[in-house]
């Protein structure tokens, strides 16, 4: 198992600092798209997503 290096602290005193990451999976006509985002936790926003079919 990995150490959790947050500790559940999910605030940054600036950018490039703490990043976070989370994927989900969608039921499409052409069947199961995943996505994957990582989150700047200074700024809030996406900095990195990608989609693939498996």
């Amino acid at each position: 198992m990995s150490e959790n290096l947050l500790d559940r602290t999910f605030q940054a005193s600036a950018p490039n600092q703490k990043w976070i990451a989370d994927f989900t999976y969608i039921w499409t006509a052409e069947g199961w798209l995943y996505v994957a985002a990582v989150i700047d936790l200074f700024s809030r926003r996406v900095v990195g997503w990608a989609m693939r079919r498996r």
